[in-house]
């Protein structure tokens, strides 16, 4: 058996975080053994559905570099199919035609209530032997319900939750189509997955009410059921659900926070999975170890201190020319021209161990190819009267340098020894009149990079 997977978000918005681990661990599993996996689009919910969010699920996917083999087919295209499909079922008696208005649900489930039962439909237009069926009604455009088996019980071995085993008795004929004809999402899932030969439906655990449902028509069908597992869901780090308003929960955010996709991959696969103790790994290594029965069917929650901490990690690996292209917009945002100035990816590779994102990376370069003013309480500390003095004294003798970083290391080291002073009082004041800040790499790395001129013009600013 060739496996079989698919991402299969619907167009309604953003993608999610959570999402993008679904389709990462359906990915894994695929490029595991050697399958497919497949983009499919459920546009059919037209309200809700926007060509913006279509494009917004394909720029996350191309954003973390989850690319699939098959796709994107949307739903909207195969309509013809789904109908098809319907006109069978009804020919063959697995679905009929159903006239209750909504008035006559409305009252039905009122009274399952009253009388303490669950709410359901009560099949009075479903066809039995012996049974008389209501007049047919004028003005009422039927449904299409899915003769759902009486009686017995459908069940799965879930490959993330185990055992789970539902009453059919629990189940509605499930409506699937709606009066105008157009097909619902259960059915067109349903016919989807069987004709593009899904093997393994890995998916987010608010699906599991409509696995029962899936696997009834299917059944019908007599196509062949895919092996399901059901992923928990992506807790805030308080334990709540984590929401649009009050969390950022677009991939699409967290590019523009500055995090590195790789560093989110590595992050959502450790949400609900493990391999020992492995905590920073490649996607190829990923793939290589990943199983769904490690996936916890516990809830997982997520910790922004250890995204942090892992896309820390990786801007530390990355290639600093590659660096170099992702933060030249946020350069020019901060009015920074980095073709004049230092080359850029030696001004990464010279800061990136201080950062946790893209973002501060960026901040970082900016006193590189501007000059900063240090805000009071900088000036308050380091640039009193003694220091100036000192730093008078200090910039006489860069001005003879050869600019080198060992070259301008030795020079303060032996001005530090001639003045009688600690590192701090010479490092902080020169970091302070020509950066801006305190906050920087060694000082002669950085004072060597900045470039002599410009160096000794900044310190000028202040000394003259």
């Amino acid at each position: 058996m060739t496996v079989r997977t698919r991402f299969a978000p619907s167009p309604t918005g953003y993608l999610h975080i959570g999402g993008v681990r679904t389709a990462l661990f359906s990915w894994a599993y695929a490029r595991k053994h050697g399958g497919t996996f497949i983009l499919r689009i459920e546009d059919t919910d037209l309200e809700r559905s926007t060509p913006e969010s279509v494009q917004a699920i394909l720029d996350g996917m191309h954003w973390v570099g989850l690319d699939y083999d098959e796709g994107p087919f949307y739903q909207m295209q195969r309509m013809d199919r789904y109908k098809e499909v319907i006109q069978q079922m009804l020919a063959s008696g697995q679905a009929y035609y159903c006239y209750t208005s909504k008035e006559e649900l409305d009252a039905m489930r009122a009274e399952m209530e009253a009388r303490g039962e669950k709410p359901r439909y009560d099949r009075r237009w479903r066809p039995e032997d012996g049974k008389t069926l209501p007049a047919v009604p004028d003005g009422i455009q039927p449904v299409v319900r899915f003769r759902n088996p009486i009686g017995g019980v459908v069940a799965w071995d879930d490959q993330v939750k185990g055992r789970i085993e539902i009453s059919n008795d629990e189940l509605d004929d499930l409506i699937i189509a709606r009066g105008d004809g157009t097909p619902t999402y259960n059915f067109c899932v349903v016919v989807d997955d069987w004709d593009m030969g899904i093997t393994h439906v890995i998916r987010g655990d608010d699906h599991v009410n409509n696995t029962p449902r899936q696997i009834n028509i299917l059944a019908a069908l007599g196509a062949p059921l895919p092996t399901y597992a059901h992923l928990p869901m992506i807790l805030r780090e308080d334990g709540q659900k984590m929401s649009k308003r009050r969390d950022p929960v677009s991939v699409v955010d967290y590019a523009g926070m500055g995090f590195l996709p790789e560093a989110m991959l590595n992050y959502l696969a450790r949400l609900g999975w493990g391999h020992g103790d492995a905590e920073l790994f490649e996607m190829g290594e990923f793939v290589e170890w990943f199983s769904l029965e490690a996936v916890s069917p516990s809830p997982a929650r997520f910790n922004k201190d250890k995204l942090l901490w892992l896309n820390q990690q990786h801007i530390k690996a990355a290639d600093n020319q590659r660096l170099t292209e992702l933060i030249t917009h946020w350069m020019a945002e901060r009015e920074c021209d980095v073709s004049k100035g230092p080359q850029l990816a030696d001004v990464i590779a010279l800061v990136k161990e201080r950062v946790s994102t893209l973002v501060e990376l960026a901040d970082a370069c900016v006193y590189f190819y501007r000059q900063l003013h240090p805000h009071d309480d900088v000036r308050a500390q380091h640039m009193t009267e003694a220091s100036l003095a000192l730093m008078k004294t200090l910039r006489a003798q860069l001005a003879g340098c050869d600019w080198t970083t060992e070259a301008i290391g030795a020079l303060i080291k032996a001005f530090c020894k001639e003045q009688g002073v600690k590192m701090g009082q010479v490092g902080m004041p020169v970091r302070a009149l020509v950066c801006g800040t305190t906050q920087t790499p060694s000082v002669d790395a950085t004072l060597a990079l900045i470039g002599k001129d410009e160096t000794l013009r900044r310190m000028d600013q202040y000394l003259i």
